[in-house]
């Protein structure tokens, strides 16, 4: 499992090119999801259609996710946003 969540969090913020994320250590984003893996599922996807102009894109929804922390501010909480919006666009 170490390998597995290594290869999900540093290894990919690393191809990304994030050099703040990927593990838990003073200075680093510590973007956090607690995860109940016994109820662990993903849901059927969906089309959202919230592009402007009427673009659409595809959602897909999981259960099992029990808290995300984004920047030290908790968003979502068994799957419903907080309301809080730590984050911001990465563009290029």
């Amino acid at each position: 499992m170490p390998l597995l969540v290594r290869k999900h969090t540093l290894d990919s913020a690393k191809l990304a090119g994030f050099t703040d994320r990927g593990v838990i250590a003073p200075g680093y984003r510590a973007d956090l999801n607690i995860i109940d893996f016994d109820k662990l599922r993903v849901l059927p996807p969906t089309m959202a259609y919230d592009f402007p102009a009427g673009g659409r894109r595809l959602l897909q929804r999981a259960e099992g996710y029990r808290h995300t922390i984004v920047a030290g501010a908790e968003t979502y909480v068994d799957g419903e946003h907080t309301g809080a919006l730590p984050g911001r666009v990465v563009r290029a």
